[in-house]
C-alpha cells in the first residue's frame, strides 16, 4: 500500500479522538486522524507524517498517517491493515492461489472483513490492526472492545460450521517479536481470543515494512497467549 503527497509534521495536542493539532512549516494544522483508538504512548510531542488530502472540500487539509516512537515508524491509519491484508493475500501464497477474495462478506448474521476461496477451502477471516507496543512486545487492544469479542464469537460459529476461519493481527510497526493479548486492558478479549484458539479458529500474527510513503505486511512473529 502507497500513501502519495506525504509530509512531515510535529504533534500538539488532539482535541478530540477524529482530529489533531499538527505543527507543520511553523503553522498549526488541524488533521484527520485515521485511527479512533487512544494512542496516548505514540502522539505526545512526536514527529508525524500526514498525507494531503485529495479533495478540495473537506474541512481538513491532512490525514496524520504514522508517528515515531524511539525511532521506529508506526502506521496508525486503521484502515490500512485491512488494505494491505487483502494485497497479501492474493500474492502470499498462504491461502494457495486464491479463487476469491471477497471484503465486507455477510455470513448469517455477521459481516467478516474477508471471505476467501481457494480451491476447496472457504474461508472467513477477520484482521485487527495493532499499534500498541512495549519493549518489542505488541499487545491488542489498546482498548475495550465489545466488538473484537464478537468478532471472535462468530469466527467460532464459522469453525463449527466447517469453514476455515482466522484472525489475523497486523502490527503496524516493523521492530515486534512477540504478540500477546492485552489482558490487562481488557480480559474478556484475552480469554475469548484463547477459547476461540482452542476451538478452530486459528491465529496469526505478522509485523510489517513500514515508511513514510507505505506499508506492507512482513513476516509472521511469534504468539504469547498467556492462558491463566
Amino acid at each position: 500500500m502507497v500513501y502519495e503527497n506525504i509530509i512531515e509534521g510535529k504533534f500538539v495536542s488532539r482535541p478530540n479522538r477524529f482530529i489533531a493539532n499538527v505543527m507543520v512549516d511553523g503553522a498549526t494544522q488541524i488533521c484527520h486522524v485515521k485511527n479512533t483508538g487512544r494512542c496516548g504512548e505514540l502522539l505526545p510531542g512526536a514527529r508525524v507524517f500526514l498525507q494531503r488530502a485529495e479533495k478540495a472540500e473537506r474541512k481538513t487539509k491532512y490525514d496524520l498517517i504514522s508517528v515515531y516512537k524511539s525511532g521506529m515508524l508506526i502506521n496508525i491509519d486503521s484502515q490500512a491493515p485491512n488494505r494491505i491484508f487483502g494485497e497479501w493475500a492474493e500474492r502470499s501464497g498462504f491461502f494457495g492461489e486464491p479463487d476469491l477474495i471477497r471484503p465486507e462478506c455477510r455470513y448469517k448474521s455477521s459481516r467478516f472483513d474477508f471471505y476467501i476461496e481457494s480451491g476447496k477451502r472457504k474461508i472467513f477471516a477477520e484482521i485487527k490492526g495493532v499499534t500498541l507496543e512495549e519493549d518489542g512486545v505488541v499487545l491488542f487492544p489498546d482498548a475495550p472492545t465489545a466488538r473484537g469479542v464478537k468478532h471472535l464469537r462468530e469466527l467460532m460459529g464459522c469453525a463449527a460450521a466447517g469453514f476455515e476461519a482466522h484472525v489475523f493481527f497486523v502490527v503496524q510497526m516493523e521492530r515486534a517479536r512477540l504478540f500477546r493479548p492485552n489482558r490487562k486492558t481488557h480480559p474478556e478479549f484475552a480469554e475469548a481470543l484463547t477459547t476461540a484458539a482452542k476451538n478452530g479458529v486459528r491465529v496469526s500474527c505478522m509485523n510489517c515494512a513500514v515508511t513514510p510513503e507505505a506499508i506492507e505486511i512482513r513476516d509472521f512473529i511469534d504468539i504469547d497467549l498467556g492462558e491463566e
